[in-house]
């Protein structure tokens, strides 16, 4: 048995943390649950066991239990999808939703190689102006213009995006079109179907039994704070992918229903306090068609890397915070009630409902005044639905940043599958190398497990090891890009 060690002389809490782990009886272990989750920034700490049993005999054949791991834990990983909050797991769902895109695109994962022949299109729906802003004209060739400020602004001036004139930019006008633009995409999607049927001049049951439309989209925000779609939009039989659309179902037929679309598609929204409101797609509408894998510009790969790449990213690339201002303890009503019925005013927040002061948030004045005006049209009635006070660092947007259709292709969850059985079978590979025999394949298993959440994140010590990973991890992502280059 080691002796314990004198640790009074190390200053830093990660170092003395650290040292304490390698002087564990099983280091190994604890440094090998940290590169198992490959650097993820908050994992999940769960405790709790699990046995397999013979139906037939009651006899264990494996067994697990954190009671016997160092630390008294296991550590996995926490899958938040934002590279903002964990790159690590924002890599792995970016990963996925690649293979999910390009197997709509052009086969695999269950989907058969024949999709790649359906009428398919890349489409890009923005919103309207509500105002004039900072931006960055080009010429056809890509040469810079002046902006109507009379400055040419380089592609990282902060200043992009902004009103020319703040005082007369409708805030209100783009917080209501972030907090409809779901909605709007899903009567664009009706829409789109009936301009179909009317391109193609028959009804729209006689649509729906010859032919579906699938599609896959992202939402992306743009410098000025609204969000815009990307969506790759195919024609298919009427069992979707498994089966081809008819030959008189076009390109040419998708390409005129989808504009068709986007112009018809609209939301009427009516308030006391801000008027009537018409929330419409904008006219900057852009349909293109993807070609065959490696023909043109716009290729099947390309496609699915750009979804993927938006797939990951949030709210912040337009230069807001990524974590909710509502205050916890009063869950943004700025009072706390007693078991008496009185309410008292939340001391956390002193009333105002905000976990910070929004004249405090470290963003442009643009996009705090976004924040505010979102903040303040929760709190009118008519708008308690849409719930904007708890989306307002999102800037009103509250929809799903990536969606798709139910026959577009596979699932997340079904990749998900696979890699889990994937590393299933690793484990049991490794353990039969180890001397464990494995359960006969006719034998009938029964799994009881019980497990419980501990926290997040990790030691201290285990945070410097996660850190060594990450480089790791890092580096070994730069020497391959740049092997792909030199190739």
């Amino acid at each position: 048995m080691k002796r314990p060690l004198d640790l009074r002389h190390v200053v830093s809490p990660a170092l003395r943390d650290l040292i304490e782990l390698a002087n564990l009886e099983d280091f190994d272990r604890v440094t090998e649950q940290v590169r198992n989750v490959r650097g993820c920034t908050r994992p999940v700490n769960l405790v709790g066991h699990t046995t397999t049993l013979d139906t037939a005999t009651r006899t264990v054949v494996r067994a697990y239990s954190t009671a016997d791991e160092p630390t008294g834990r296991l550590l996995t990983t926490c899958g938040n999808r934002r590279a903002s909050r964990c790159p690590a797991c924002s890599r792995v769902y970016a990963a996925d939703t690649y293979h999910l895109i390009k197997a709509g695109l052009s086969g695999g994962k269950t989907v058969a190689e024949d999709v790649r022949t359906h009428p398919r299109v890349f489409a890009t729906l923005t919103a309207p102006s509500f105002g004039p802003v900072h931006n960055r004209p080009t010429t056809p060739s890509g040469k810079p213009l002046d902006c109507r400020c009379g400055r040419r602004h380089a592609e990282d001036d902060p200043a992009l995006g902004t009103p020319l004139a703040p005082a007369s930019y409708d805030y209100t006008g783009a917080v209501l079109w972030n907090a409809h633009a779901g909605a709007l995409w899903a009567r664009f999607t009706i829409y789109l179907r009936r301009e179909l049927a009317a391109q193609l001049g028959i009804t729209q049951k006689e649509l729906k039994a010859a032919l579906r439309v699938s599609f896959a989209k992202v939402a992306e925000y743009q410098k000025r704070g609204l969000v815009h779609f990307h969506a790759v939009i195919r024609l298919d039989g009427p069992d979707g992918h498994t089966t081809a659309p008819p030959p008189w179902a076009t390109l040419d037929a998708l390409d005129h229903a989808v504009r068709a679309a986007a112009r018809r598609a609209q939301l009427t929204i009516d308030s006391d306090a801000v008027g009537e409101r018409v929330i419409a797609w904008g006219d900057r509408i852009d349909v293109r068609e993807i070609k065959a894998l490696g023909d043109g510009e716009l290729t099947d790969q390309k496609v699915a890397a750009y979804v993927a790449k938006y797939a990951t990213k949030s709210a912040e690339g337009s230069g807001t915070v990524d974590r909710t201002l509502v205050c916890r303890p009063c869950a943004g009503r700025g009072y706390t009630s007693g078991p008496d019925g009185f309410r008292d005013l939340c001391a956390d927040c002193d009333g105002t409902g905000q976990a910070e002061p929004l004249r405090d948030l470290q963003v442009q004045q643009h996009v705090r005044q976004m924040i505010r005006t979102a903040w303040a049209l929760g709190h009118l009635p008519e708008f308690a639905d849409l719930k904007l006070w708890k989306w307002a660092h999102m800037l009103g947007f509250r929809g799903h940043f990536s969606t798709k259709s139910r026959a577009y292709s596979t699932t997340l969850g079904a990749l998900r599958d696979v890699r889990r059985t994937w590393r299933t079978t690793q484990a049991e590979a490794a353990r039969t190398r180890a001397g464990h025999l494995a359960p006969d394949e006719s034998t009938a298993l029964l799994t009881e497990s019980s497990w419980a959440y501990l926290a997040s994140g990790y030691r201290p010590g285990e945070e410097l090891l996660a850190a060594q990973v990450r480089h790791d991890l890092t580096d070994a992502e730069r020497r391959r890009t740049e092997g792909e280059s030199w190739q």
